[in-house]
């Protein structure tokens, strides 16, 4: 996890040395709208959480822009009434493409470190493998006060089943909305 960390610090700071006017530091929060897929997975419910944490979005010309983030995501299902509720430290990387003034789509992997895994008030999380890899797709509007809005879906690319012996194969799937402020 400090590897991961100390990659994504670095990976800014090599930025910020290149093109240090086109840098903006921000931070964001919203919703999260989360579930699993896989073989075994039918019969599963969505769960609603939450998503907040720190961005920099790194211009690269007009129309692109690199934007790594820090983010605290509650993700999970529910089976039969039974919630499984996964809190994630995840470290978007994501592409940006300016189709105009303010309106990007956005594209990018994802590593997530599991956090905690509960099942109402157990600790489950040794039934959870701790890194979790995702691809993201997503669409963002920014005004020019800082103020911005974005929807993502988050694919799960990892079976993040730790069980012994089970062959059951889930991947994560997040729909995520979300409001942020870049303060410069």
């Amino acid at each position: 996890m400090k590897k991961i960390l100390l990659l994504a610090v670095v990976t800014v700071l090599g930025f910020t040395n290149v093109n240090a006017q086109e840098i903006k530091f921000g931070a964001k929060g919203g919703l999260n709208f989360a579930s699993i897929s896989g073989n075994n997975s039918a019969g599963s419910d969505m769960v609603t959480s939450f998503n907040f944490g720190v961005l920099s979005e790194i211009s690269i010309s007009d129309k692109f822009s690199f934007q790594p983030e820090l983010m605290y995501s509650g993700q999970g299902y529910s089976f039969n009434d039974n919630t499984i509720a996964l809190s994630y430290l995840n470290i978007p990387l994501m592409g940006k493409y300016y189709l105009t003034k303010g309106l990007s789509i956005e594209a990018g992997p994802q590593i997530g470190y599991l956090l905690s895994a509960k099942n109402e008030s157990t600790n489950v999380k040794d039934t959870f493998k701790k890194v979790d890899f995702a691809a993201n797709l997503g669409i963002g509007y920014k005004l020019e006060n800082g103020l911005n809005f974005g929807a993502r879906y988050n694919f799960g690319l990892s079976n993040i089943n730790n069980l012994d012996n089970s062959s059951s194969k889930y991947k994560n799937r997040v729909f995520q909305l979300s409001v942020g402020y870049f303060f410069f």
